[in-house]
């Protein structure tokens, strides 16, 4: 492959040297694609396909559009949600093609299209369903619409860009960088002031207008919310050491010496724009836009979200002169190393930039292998994002159809995606969220209020009983005690039906019968999980002649029915539960555990009965309620 960078009269395929890493990156993405189940971001954007709008409270309409015509398509599947977007991140190396074959030569325009496959999260584009894809879809077909536009000064070309510029708008509200540096680029450049005169620019701003209609409607509708969202509230804009790091986690996204390449393409192309290189200095205002403010603000930023995947947009341009950049640093490297040297330097920006995308994909693809890895690299490895829901949904299928739940009951959920996974699956519409927190910070609480299928929108299902479903493994226990007692306060009564544990308890449920929306009973209480403490031992103590385990649990619900030691992870023994600890009622607040004061536990094991070496110690409470819990997981030496 690097020969072809090396030697312009080289006879390697290009073609087919694309085709085939194509192909492969293709396949791995269709494999994934249909094998992983969708994640919050994508469901959420398939949930709101299902309500036809111009314009929603974090995006505008595209990745909805785009989830909800392949699921019209194909069915309600993942891989249907996928699949527009699947086809678009495809289609990438095709504009980079299209952007590069009137800059630079054929050889050069294939060696671009080539390297977009060695770009780690370019490749990546459309394995999800995210609005990523759309943007940098448009994006690129702006920067070659335009680049036509003005060398031309061709109508068609024009209204091109206009048409990319409305639907990339449509798509995120990043897109405003690129509009801002379609327009740096006309003012910036003293040839290209002369379009400012001529009607194409105008056509394409009227077009532009026109795509920034529904999300201005949407903002002025509702108090300015997803303008809020993302430019105040889901930034902390104050200053983190950690955004000084940017450029470092930029350069491992994009691969060490490839990053280097690039930037250094982007300082190539400034100094052939200041020489009055248009052409050059096009690609160097997109490319320089896109990277610069997200430099500049990682420190003050969403550093999660600033830091992985936003400056995308700023690399793909300087694809195009890449190729050059690499054959330019070849030539200085041989002059201060070896050729050989010179050679192997480029060989490995390439290969790892390519070997980076497969990872990319990979890494994200085995949350669909969870079974079968997760006893290899352990539990806390693989995340669960993308995993586990079908489990979820043949559950909750099975709770209505063993008649525990009745046929006609709402569905209840303590976080948006977790309601929007079922809806999916079983086409059932009467779902409803009490998430209070993950939907505020995604910026989708407007929108669940305004189709009032949050609290509000519950209240108004008078008598009807639910299904609750908590998703235990995303919450403390904290948060599963204040979410237990918001959904009690909307219900008669709740009571504890079933768990569901996946992957060895990295991902799991509660399912509760909730009767009776907005009636009330003094007398029911609410199925709270117990608040658990253990005082000892402490993890990693040597045991001498007899283990002790001793703590205390707060159940301001049910109460609790029994306390169980486990040593590794078996039943061992019943612990001594109801001691008098007053001190715990006095520090802890208690106020309505009918059981205080006696709220510890204890039990005392010979230590000649365990097994020697490290031994894990846990314990697990049963509540009246019937839940279980598992809780004060250590260590302890037994000598």
């Amino acid at each position: 492959m690097t020969e072809t960078f090396n030697n312009k009269d080289h006879g390697l395929n290009l073609q087919r040297l694309f085709l085939v890493g194509f192909t492969a990156i293709l396949c791995l993405k269709l494999i994934f694609a249909s094998q992983l189940d969708l994640y919050s971001d994508e469901i959420f954007y398939w949930q709101a396909s299902t309500y036809p709008a111009f314009a929603y409270s974090d995006l505008p309409f595209m990745s909805a559009l785009l989830a909800g015509l392949g699921a019209q398509l194909l069915g309600p599947s993942a891989f249907a949600v996928r699949l527009f977007f699947l086809i678009l991140g495809s289609l990438i190396p095709a504009l980079v093609f299209w952007l590069a074959k009137p800059l630079v030569t054929r050889q050069q325009t294939w060696e671009a299209c080539l390297l977009s496959l060695c770009l780690p999260l370019g490749a990546f584009l459309g394995l999800l369903a995210v609005p990523d894809v759309a943007l940098v879809f448009f994006g690129l077909l702006l920067v070659g619409a335009l680049e036509r536009a003005t060398r031309l000064d061709s109508t068609a070309y024009w209204l091109l860009v206009g048409l990319a510029a409305a639907l990339g708008v449509s798509t995120h509200y990043r897109f405003a960088l690129y509009i801002f540096s379609a327009f740096a680029y006309l003012v910036l450049f003293s040839d290209q002031r002369k379009h400012w005169r001529r009607p194409g620019l105008w056509l394409a701003t009227a077009v532009l207008a026109i795509g920034l209609y529904p999300t201005l409607a949407f903002n002025l509708s509702n108090e300015l919310g997803g303008l809020d969202y993302h430019l105040l509230e889901r930034h902390p804009w104050e200053f983190q050491a950690e955004g000084l790091l940017h450029p470092f986690k930029q350069a491992l996204l994009a691969t060490p010496l490839l990053y280097v390449a690039l930037i250094y393409t982007l300082f190539l192309q400034f100094k052939a724009a200041k020489l009055g290189d248009s052409r050059r200095g096009l690609i160097a205002v997109f490319a320089a836009c896109n990277l610069g403010v997200y430099f500049v603000l990682a420190p003050w930023t969403d550093s999660t979200r600033t830091s992985i995947h936003w400056p995308l947009s700023g690399y793909l341009p300087l694809l195009v002169y890449l190729p050059e950049t690499l054959r330019t640093l070849k030539e200085q490297l041989t002059i201060k190393f070896s050729e050989p040297t010179a050679k192997g330097l480029l060989r490995a920006a390439i290969v790892m930039g390519f070997a980076g995308s497969i990872i990319a994909i990979l890494g994200i693809g085995t949350q669909s292998l969870q079974t079968l890895l997760q006893p290899l690299v352990g539990q806390n490895v693989l995340s669960t994002k993308m995993a586990g829901w079908q489990e979820l949904n043949t559950k909750v299928q099975n709770l209505f159809e063993s008649q525990e739940v009745p046929v006609d009951a709402l569905i209840v959920t303590d976080n948006y995606y977790t309601g929007a996974q079922v809806e999916l699956s079983l086409g059932k519409h009467d779902v409803y969220n009490i998430d209070t927190d993950k939907a505020v910070r995604d910026g989708r609480a407007i929108q669940y209020a305004l189709w009032e299928k949050n609290i509000s929108g519950l209240k108004k299902q008078n008598g009807r009983d639910a299904l609750l479903i908590v998703e235990d493994s995303t919450i403390t226990n904290l948060d599963k005690i204040a979410t237990l007692r918001s959904a009690c306060a909307q219900f008669r009564a709740i009571e504890f039906l079933e768990s569901l544990s996946l992957f060895g308890g990295a991902k799991r449920y509660s399912f509760y019968l909730a009767h009776d929306v907005n009636e009330t009973d003094s007398d029911s209480r609410c199925p709270l999980p117990s608040l658990p403490w253990v005082d000892q031992p402490s993890p990693g103590q040597t045991i001498a002649d007899s283990l002790t385990v001793s703590g205390w649990l707060i159940n301001e619900g049910l109460g609790v029915e029994s306390v169980e030691l486990l040593i590794n992870g078996e039943f061992s023994a019943y612990a001594t539960y109801g001691i008098t600890r007053q001190d715990v009622v006095s520090n802890m607040g208690v106020q309505d555990d009918l059981n205080a004061p006696n709220l510890g536990y204890s039990i005392t094991v010979d230590a000649n009965d365990l097994p020697e070496g490290e031994i894990e110690i846990s314990l697990r409470s049963r509540g009246l309620s019937g839940e279980m819990q598992t809780f004060g997981a250590r260590t302890v030496k037994i000598p």
